[in-house]
């Protein structure tokens, strides 16, 4: 069976927002092992609206040179949004209406895992619903203060266990959580 797996870059106070300004100072060869990995692991990338569109506004102009565009741009991508009209990047879907049954049936297909990049709405929506098999937080040895925190406004208690634990050489550890 396929599963569903974020990874998300994350500060120590859990602010996910404008990665781009403080993530990469951190990152190194395991960082990219680790997003490698994921995608060697997936046949299917899945994005909420708002991470979709900042993808789409930048990969496809990356060019073959540049690390993961061949395969971000190519790769089928599912796009949960209730505000977009329509998906222009290559290989995109939208889907719509209940994105948790959606993504339970195409769970059930064969194929590789589904990948989430950012996209915290979806990710806290998917873990709420049961159907987010694995959350993969890298965290980053850096306190923001403010922004967007992946769990900033959540009601319900959703208890996980740890997976597995990495720390990378630039003091990001890697923390795989599983629903428990």
């Amino acid at each position: 069976m396929r599963k569903i797996v974020a990874q998300l870059f994350v500060s120590v106070d859990g602010v996910m927002e404008a990665p781009e300004e403080w993530h990469f100072p951190y990152y190194n060869e395991q960082m990219g092992e680790a997003f490698a990995k994921l995608l060697a692991q997936a046949d299917t990338m899945l994005l909420g609206r708002a991470t979709y569109e900042i993808f789409a506004d930048s990969w496809p102009h990356r060019g073959s040179d540049v690390p993961f565009a061949d395969q971000l741009n190519t790769m089928p991508k599912l796009v949960a949004s209730t505000s977009l009209a329509e998906v222009r990047w290559q290989n995109s879907t939208l889907i719509r209406g209940n994105i948790a049954d959606e993504l339970t049936k195409r769970k059930q297909q064969a194929g590789k895992n589904m990948a989430i990049s950012g996209s915290p709405t979806l990710v806290r929506s998917l873990l709420r619903d049961g159907v987010l098999d694995e959350l993969q937080l890298l965290v980053h040895p850096v306190v923001l203060g403010s922004g967007r925190r992946l769990f900033e406004d959540e009601k319900a208690t959703t208890p996980l266990r740890l997976a597995d634990s990495t720390t990378f050489s630039t003091g990001v550890v890697s923390l795989t959580y599983q629903p428990a």
